[in-house]
C-alpha cells in the first residue's frame, strides 16, 4: 500500500463540537502570539523590525496559506499527525508527532521558569531558583488539570489570554511611543539601523521563526470544530493579519524604551512595562496588574499548545503508533488525559534535572527553550514535503481552499518555508562567524539526540505490541 492509499482508521465518534471561528482565531492568537520570547526577539536590537518583516513576508504568509490548504482538505482530528500520515504513511506520521507532542512537555520548563521569574520580579525578588523551580512545577500540573476537563470549558482559557495579549503588546506599544515623544527613543531605530544585519543577533533570529508557528496547532482538534472547511482559512487570515501587528508593535516598543545593554530575557516585558509606566504608586500599580496579566499569557499559552499537541499525540496512540498510554480518553469529557499526564511527569523531571545544571534562571531558560525549539522545529521539515507530496498523489480530493498559483507557486513557497525551518534550527546552536559553544551547544544536541532516540524506541515498540494485537 502506498502512502497515498494509507487508511486511517475510522475512529469511534463521540465528539462535541464545540469550536466556531471565534474560537478558533482567538485559539490561534493565542498559541502563536508567544509573550515568553518577545524580548529574546527584540534581544537582536533595531535590524528585529526589519527581520520581523522580512520572515513575515517569506514564511509567516506562506505557511499559513499551505497549513489552510492542508487543515480543509484533511479535516480529520490529528491534524499534522493525518498529513504526514497520508503522504508519507504511519513511521513517518508517528515520528512527527512524537516530535511535536514531546517539544511541548520540554518547553514547558522554559516557559513555567520564565514564569516564576517574572512572579519573583514582580513580588519576591529575592527568590532562590529552587524555589522558582517549586512554582514551575505547581504550574505544571495545573495545566494537565485544565487540560483534562471538557474542552468547551477549558478552550475559554486561550480565549481570554489572546485577548490579554493584545492588551499588553498594545500599551507596551503605544505606550513606549508616549514614552519616547517625551524622553526620546532608547536605542537608535534610523532607516540604517533597521536593516538587517548579520552577526551576534542571529543567535536570536531562529526565535522569530519560532514566534510565528502554530497554524496547524488547531487543526489537531478538526473533530470537535463546527465547521472546519469554512472556519479554518477565516481563523487563520484573522489571526495572522493580528499577530504580525501585534509582534511588531511589542518588539518597536520595547526597543523604544528600553535600552539593549538593560534587556534581560526573562525580566525585559516588566523592565519595560515599569520604564514606560514610571515609578509612581499608581504606575507601579498598573505593572503589578499587567505583570499579572502576561503570567496568565504565560499560562494559556501552555494550556494553548497541550490541548493541540495531546490531541494530535492520541490519535497517533490510537493507531497503534505511539504507547497506547497517549490515547487513554476521560471517560465523560473524551479528552486525551494520558498524553497531558505524560507531560506532566516529562515537564516535571526536565525542570528538575535542568535545576542542577544552570548558574541562574535566565540560564535555564534560554538552555530549554534552545533544546526544546530545536525538537519542536523537525517536525515542519517534515510537513512542507507532506503538503507537496499530497498535492501530487491526492489532486482528485476536494479542496475547500486552495494555494493560489498552482503547483509551481506551492513548491516554491514550500521550499522556502522549509529553508526558513532549517536554518532556524542550526542557528539555535551556530551562529555564522562565530567560534561553537560547546559548553552551550553539547548539551542541546546531546538532548535531541537522545529525543529522537527514545522516540524511535517508543514507536518500534508500539508497531510490535499492535501488530502482536
Amino acid at each position: 500500500m502506498n502512502a497515498s492509499t494509507t487508511v486511517v482508521k475510522e475512529k469511534p465518534a463521540g465528539f462535541k463540537k464545540v469550536l466556531r471561528s471565534l474560537d478558533m482565531t482567538l485559539f490561534t492568537v493565542c498559541a502563536i502570539l508567544v509573550m515568553d520570547t518577545l524580548a529574546p526577539s527584540a534581544a537582536i536590537g533595531a535590524s528585529s523590525i526589519s527581520w520581523w518583516v522580512i520572515t513575515l513576508v517569506l514564511f509567516f504568509i506562506p505557511y499559513g496559506l499551505i497549513t489552510a490548504e492542508l487543515g480543509t482538505t484533511y479535516p480529520e482530528q490529528g491534524g499534522l499527525y493525518i498529513w504526514v500520515k497520508k503522504a508519507f504513511g504511519e513511521k513517518w506520521a508517528a515520528r512527527t508527532t512524537w516530535l511535536y507532542w514531546i517539544n511541548v512537555a520540554l518547553w514547558m520548563p522554559s516557559v513555567y521558569i520564565l514564569f516564576a521569574g517574572m512572579f519573583a520580579q514582580l513580588f519576591f525578588p529575592e527568590m532562590g531558583l529552587w524555589m522558582q523551580i517549586v512554582i514551575g512545577i505547581v504550574m505544571t500540573w495545573i495545566t494537565v488539570w485544565i487540560g483534562s476537563i471538557t474542552l468547551d470549558t477549558s478552550k475559554w482559557i486561550p480565549n481570554i489570554g489572546a485577548i490579554i495579549k493584545a492588551v499588553i503588546m498594545v500599551v507596551i506599544g503605544v505606550g513606549a511611543f508616549i514614552y519616547a515623544g517625551k524622553n526620546g527613543v532608547a536605542n537608535d531605530l534610523s532607516f540604517s539601523n533597521i536593516l538587517p544585519e548579520w552577526g551576534a543577533g542571529l543567535a536570536f533570529l531562529p526565535v522569530i521563526v519560532y514566534n510565528f508557528m502554530g497554524f496547524e496547532l488547531m487543526s489537531g482538534a478538526s473533530g470537535e470544530m463546527k465547521n472546519p472547511g469554512k472556519d479554518i482559512p477565516r481563523a487563520i487570515i484573522v489571526s495572522g493579519a493580528l499577530i504580525a501587528v501585534f509582534y511588531l508593535l511589542g518588539t518597536v516598543g520595547i526597543l523604544m524604551a528600553l535600552p539593549l545593554e538593560d534587556l534581560g530575557l526573562i525580566t525585559g516585558i516588566i523592565d519595560t512595562l515599569r520604564v514606560i509606566l514610571g515609578d509612581s504608586a499608581l504606575g507601579n500599580a498598573f505593572v503589578a496588574i499587567l505583570g499579572v496579566a502576561a503570567l496568565y499569557s504565560f499560562f494559556a499559552n501552555m494550556v494553548t499548545w497541550t490541548m493541540g499537541a495531546n490531541r494530535t499525540a492520541a490519535e497517533a496512540a490510537k493507531e497503534g503508533e505511539l504507547p497506547a498510554i497517549f490515547g487513554r480518553e476521560h471517560p465523560v469529557h473524551k479528552t486525551p488525559v494520558g498524553a497531558f499526564i505524560i507531560t506532566g511527569i516529562i515537564s516535571t523531571v526536565v525542570m528538575l534535572l535542568y535545576g542542577f545544571m544552570a548558574g541562574a534562571a535566565e540560564d535555564l531558560f534560554w538552555t530549554l527553550f534552545a533544546f526544546s525549539s530545536m525538537v519542536f522545529l523537525l517536525p515542519y521539515l517534515v510537513m512542507f514535503p507532506a503538503f507537496l507530496k499530497l498535492r501530487k498523489v491526492d489532486p482528485d480530493v476536494e479542496r475547500p481552499y486552495k494555494v493560489p498559483g498552482g503547483n509551481t507557486v506551492a513548491t516554491i513557497l514550500a521550499v522556502v518555508c522549509e529553508l526558513f525551518i532549517l536554518q532556524a534550527v542550526v542557528f539555535f546552536v551556530y551562529i555564522p562567524g562565530e567560534p561553537m559553544d560547546w559548553s552551550f551547544a553539547a548539551p542541546v544536541l546531546i538532548g535531541v539526540v537522545l529525543t529522537l532516540i527514545i522516540g524511535e524506541i517508543l514507536i518500534s515498540k508500539s508497531k510490535k505490541k499492535a501488530e502482536l494485537e
